[in-house]
């Protein structure tokens, strides 16, 4: 028996980071445009962190593939 895709998305690690990370780049957007005195500390934190981010769906992503 299939579970219910959109169940199984809110219990997805992967779709939670994803989520996680645009809610980031929305803020960095957002502060840079609108609070521009700390605009190049906000990015320069945001693209320090996002390659983490990134590092951790494809982590995810592998061990999926290895448990199926």
């Amino acid at each position: 028996m299939n579970p219910n895709p959109f169940s199984a998305l809110l219990h997805s690690r992967k779709f939670w980071m994803t989520m996680f990370d645009a809610v980031l780049a929305l803020t960095t957007f957002f502060v840079a445009k609108y609070v521009p005195a700390v605009a190049e500390d906000v990015k320069f934190v945001f693209l320090t962190i996002q390659p983490v981010f990134v590092a951790i769906i494809i982590a995810i992503a592998w061990e999926d593939t290895k448990q199926a």
